[in-house]
This record gives structure tokens, sequence and C-alpha cells, in this order.
């Protein structure tokens, strides 16, 4: 049997490097464990390019490897990169803006290694926890199977002992963040709505607040807090930095919440907002056909169906509006625009809606 071992170190180091290359290109597994030792060598990032296009190919082969189901463990060199690329933006090292898209990149290539091969819980968290004060942003949802309930205790128990205490308002902004993902990921309802309803009344809060309640099957109180956002919004007096119909600038107008519901194919919710509030609810039916012909204009089957359901909702407002009889014309004209569309309207017939004869 020929001596492979003994042939191999006759090689000079160059030829022997050529081979292991050649070999590493065409094996997912050995080109990783390559890059996991030259890695693990510790050298600093730079400035260069060149040491920001040897991070880009790390995380191509982490990426890589990920694609291709490997069973090697590459979560420690992702967790690596993360730091090392978190490192060089602490000290601005950053100068063409590619270190902060490749954080995330990096972040996400972590998670996703840690699913496979997770790390200590506990530890797991307080790294989390410090990348995250140190101002990367985390979604702790892509690690949840990694912390489990262990983790997630460790996280919940740091946020709160730096809430407790005097801080940076960075560092209580980085808290806060933490604390909200806990309870969305735990399902605690009412601690979510205690944290959102502290911050700024913004229409992506507004509107966060009323998902999380439509998710715990709280309706009711879904709708009351759509109407007092509105009601709020327009009894505010004008003020400086505040836009022409008086919402503050970044906050909510009502016309932004009753239009984001119907963007939210929620219909019923704004026509009940709009009613509370005394306004003209039939407005949103001018809206809520808009939003349809937004749908039909995307021109696949998923979307027909999805306008056909709305055309039901839309004869249910008409109704509640005291305006049956206006639906039927508009259907006719709505059949007579889109009649070649002949998925659209086999959808509207499977939505249990009779067709107008055009």
């Amino acid at each position: 049997m020929t001596d492979l071992r003994g042939y191999l170190r006759s090689l000079d180091a160059e030829t022997l490097a050529e081979l292991l290359h050649e070999q590493a290109e065409r094996d997912p597994e050995l080109f990783g464990r390559l890059q996991l030792r030259a890695t693990a060598s510790g050298n600093e990032l730079s400035e260069s390019s060149g040491e920001a296009a040897k991070i880009g190919a790390v995380l191509d082969t982490v990426a890589r490897l990920l694609d291709s189901g490997t069973q090697a463990d590459v979560a420690p060199l992702a967790r690596r990169t993360v730091d090392r690329i978190a490192e060089a933006l602490r000290h601005g090292d950053d100068s063409s803006g590619a270190a902060g898209a490749e954080l995330r990149r990096a972040i996400k290539l972590y998670a996703r290694a840690c699913a496979g091969h997770p790390p200590q819980p506990e530890q797991l968290a307080d790294w989390i926890v410090g990348v995250v004060f140190g101002g990367a942003e985390i979604e702790l949802a892509d690690f949840v199977k990694a912390l489990g309930d262990n983790g997630l205790r460790r996280i919940k128990s740091t946020v709160d002992e730096v809430l407790a205490e005097p801080g940076t308002e960075a560092r209580r902004r980085a808290a806060e963040r933490l604390d909200e993902q806990v309870a969305e990921i735990t399902g605690d309802v009412d601690a979510l709505l205690a944290i959102l309803s502290r911050q700024p009344p913004r229409l992506d809060v507004s509107l966060k607040i009323v998902r999380v309640l439509r998710a715990a099957g709280r309706t009711t109180e879904a709708v009351a807090h759509a109407a007092r956002a509105l009601s709020q919004e327009k009894s505010q007096p004008p003020d400086d930095g505040t836009t022409e119909d008086g919402a503050t600038e970044g906050e909510a107008t009502a016309d932004e919440v009753i239009r984001a519901l119907i963007a939210e194919d929620r219909p019923e919710e704004a026509w009940e907002a709009a009613r509370r509030l005394g306004t003209d609810p039939t407005e949103i039916l001018v809206v809520y056909k808009a939003y349809i012909e937004d749908l039909i204009g995307l021109k696949d089957a998923v979307h027909y169906e999805q306008a056909a359901k709305a055309l039901r909702k839309l004869r249910t407002l008409h109704r509640r509006a005291g305006l049956a009889a206006e639906f039927a014309p508009y259907l006719a004209e709505l059949v007579r625009t889109h009649r070649r569309k002949t998925r659209l309207l086999t959808e509207i017939s499977a939505a249990r809606i009779a067709l107008p004869k055009v």
C-alpha cells in the first residue's frame, strides 16, 4: 500500500496548499473546517478592504454550510465573526457603511447555527444582552429555540435589573426593546400591552397594540383602543412641529390609522373606530374600494381570492351604512371593467357573490 502520509510530507508547502485548496473547493465541510481554523488564529480586524473581504468570505462559507445542511458546528465561527464586526463598529471602523449590514447578516447566521448546535442557554443569553447593550439589534425570535425557557428567563432577569436602576438612556432603551421581545415570545399579553402603552403614541405603536389585542381574542378592546387613539389625536391642539391636521410629526393621524386598518383588511374595525369618533364612516367605503382595486391590480390568483373576500366585507359595510342598493351597480361596474379576468370572476362566484349580467 502506498504511504500516502509520507508522500504528502514530501511535497513542498505550495504544492500541498494547492491540493488542499482544490479539494476544499469541492468539499463544503472541509472548506468550513479550514475557514474555522484560519479564523481561529485571532487576528484582529483592520481597516483594509482585504480584511473586510475576508469577513465576507467567512460569512459566505457559513451560509453555504448551513444551506447544505452541514452537521459541523459552525456556531463558534459565526459568533466570533459577530464579535469582530461589532468590535470594529465600536471603534468607528465603518467608513464604507457596510459593516452594519454585515453585522446583521452575521447575527442571523449565528442564530441559524445555534439552532443546530445550541450553546449553553444562560451563556447565550448573556452574550445576546451584551451585544444589544453594545448597540446592535437582535431579534430574540431568531434565537428562541437555542435560548429555551432558561435563556429567556436569564434575559428577563437581567433586563429587570437594568430597568430598576439608574442608567444611560441608550442602555435603558436597549433593555426596553429586549423586555418587549421577551413578552412577545412568552405570550405575556398584559406585560406586552403595558410596555407598549408606555411608548410614545405613534402610528406603529397604536397598530401594534391593536394587533396584540386582536391576536389575544380581545376584539372589543382592540376596537376601543383604535377609537381612543384617533380621538386623542384629533383633540390635540396644534403646536410647534405639528402637521396641518394637528398630528405631531411621527404620530398617527386619524386618516393614517383608518387607512392602516384597511390596508390590513380590517374594514369592520376601521368602521367602528370612525363611528365612535362621530365621523362619517361611509368614507371608509371609498378607501376600501381602492384597496380592492389594488388587490385586483396585482393580477394573481391569491390576490384575486383576497379581493373576492373583501367584496363580501364591502357588501356588509354597504348594508350597515344603509346603502345596500348601491352595492349592485358598483359590482356591475367592477365586473364590466375586469370581465376578461376569468379567475377573478371565478373567485367572486366562489365567495358567494352573485355575478351581475353585463
